[in-house]
């Protein structure tokens, strides 16, 4: 954990240029320097605000550039490194946004680098009282959702987009019925003419309330009010109002000054939705890792944080989604330790639970299944118990085929959607 007033990023780079003189490059870059040296620019003011090299590790080399538009040096190979750079907490106070434009910035368009990663980042305790960070995490939304322990078994409303509000307020009910903790609409579901957000609460949460009227059980329902800032500060509050217990935003596309100021307004918990991820990540050499990420997102004051699945739909190997789950549990500071709720989605189905529980080591997480539950030979409902069932299996250590005997739901979907 961070104990100094200085600001340390982590990352992964390629150069054909003299390892030293290009980690000089990047802090010179993020601070104090530039392409030339400029009146002012004195060793005082340098030693004051000026980024630190703080270690160097030299890796592997690759003949060829990883990324294209990179200086090449005849005769050099590219030389791969992980490097650490510091900066003063005083070049920018505790601002997220300035943190970011800090640690990133410039730094992936410069010549010197063909290929550069951001894969962590260490915070001074400025920050955590600067920002208000999640305000329900795992304990406020298992009090809200009344499952003290377990996984929450959640899905999301298929098909993605094409409901309008009643027909978004039947699949609830069934849902509900069917004994489902969480439910979030898609990420591709705003509030459009088709399916205005306004009424689809009111629908849902008509259905919700009743529900938890005759049962005690009130099932979560994450509203996506994605949109410009005032829209989704009255959305939350619409939301708030009519009873429900969750808010969803789309990371990617509010922005984090957006996320910031919504994290500060809502009173309800905010369901973090990474869409757009890959193009911040996909190239092993370029943009962020998930552990840096979403410490940025977690401090804004995501509640739930979205890190994809096992054996998923997507290009995301296996040893990265766990490591991603494990960082959104891992304390960030002692003052405030800011856990978010790892949320598995993205192609997950009765299979994945036993691979999950083994290498997570936890069960503070949110399941989401989109086909997992709605293609279930039998239906949701059966969908939702076979789900239940896989979990029941993997935490008494039964294998899930043999739990599948005597419990129909999971033996069908492991026939039909195993995988």
């Amino acid at each position: 954990m961070p104990v100094t007033d200085r600001i340390l990023a982590h990352y992964l780079v390629e150069t054909a240029t003299d390892m030293r003189k290009a980690a000089e490059v990047m802090a010179g870059e993020q601070s104090s320097g530039t392409f030339v040296s400029v009146p002012g620019e004195t060793p005082e003011l340098t030693e004051r605000a000026g980024a630190r090299v703080e270690a160097i590790e030299l890796l592997d080399a690759a003949v060829e550039p990883a990324l294209p538009g990179a200086r090449a040096v005849a005769g050099q190979p590219y030389q791969r490194a992980l490097v650490t750079l510091s900066w003063p907490l005083g070049n920018m106070g505790p601002s997220l946004p300035n943190l970011v434009s800090t640690v990133a910035g410039n730094l992936f368009e410069l010549q010197q680098f063909s290929g550069l990663r951001i894969l962590d980042i260490e915070m001074p305790e400025a920050f955590f009282s600067a920002y208000p960070g999640p305000r329900f995490g795992i304990e406020g939304t298992r009090r809200l959702t009344g499952v003290d322990q377990g996984p929450l078994i959640g899905t999301i409303v298929k098909p993605s987009v094409g409901f309008g509000p009643e027909e978004t307020a039947d699949m609830v009910r069934l849902l509900c019925d069917a004994g489902i903790d969480f439910i979030k609409d898609d990420e591709l579901q705003a509030n459009g003419p088709h399916c205005p957000l306004p009424e689809r609460v009111d629908a849902v949460m008509r259905v919700i309330n009743d529900h938890a009227d005759r049962t005690g059980k009130k099932v979560m329902f994450a509203f996506n009010i994605t949109g410009d800032l005032d829209d989704m500060r009255r959305h939350h509050d619409l939301v708030l109002e009519a009873g429900g217990t969750c808010v969803m935003a789309s990371l990617n596309s509010v922005g984090l000054v957006g996320m910031i100021e919504l994290g500060r307004h809502a009173q309800l918990p905010i369901h973090a939705h990474r869409n757009g991820w890959g193009y911040l990540s996909r190239h092993p050499l370029l943009g962020w890792s998930y552990v840096a990420w979403q410490k940025i997102w977690r401090l804004a004051g995501a509640d739930h944080m979205h890190v994809n699945g096992l054996r998923n739909k997507f290009s995301e190997p296996d040893d990265s989604v766990i490591a991603s789950a494990k960082a959104c549990l891992t304390p960030m500071s002692e003052q405030k330790p800011c856990i978010a709720m790892p949320v598995f989605s993205s192609g997950q189905t009765v299979s994945q639970p036993p691979d999950t529980f083994a290498a997570l080591g936890s069960l503070d997480l949110i399941y989401a299944a989109g086909g997992g539950i709605m293609a279930h030979p039998d239906g949701p409902a059966a969908g939702v118990e076979s789900l239940r069932q896989s979990w029941e299996a993997t935490t008494t250590g039964t294998p899930l085929a043999t739990y599948g005997e005597s419990h129909p739901a999971l033996g069908r979907a492991l026939e039909a959607l195993g995988r």
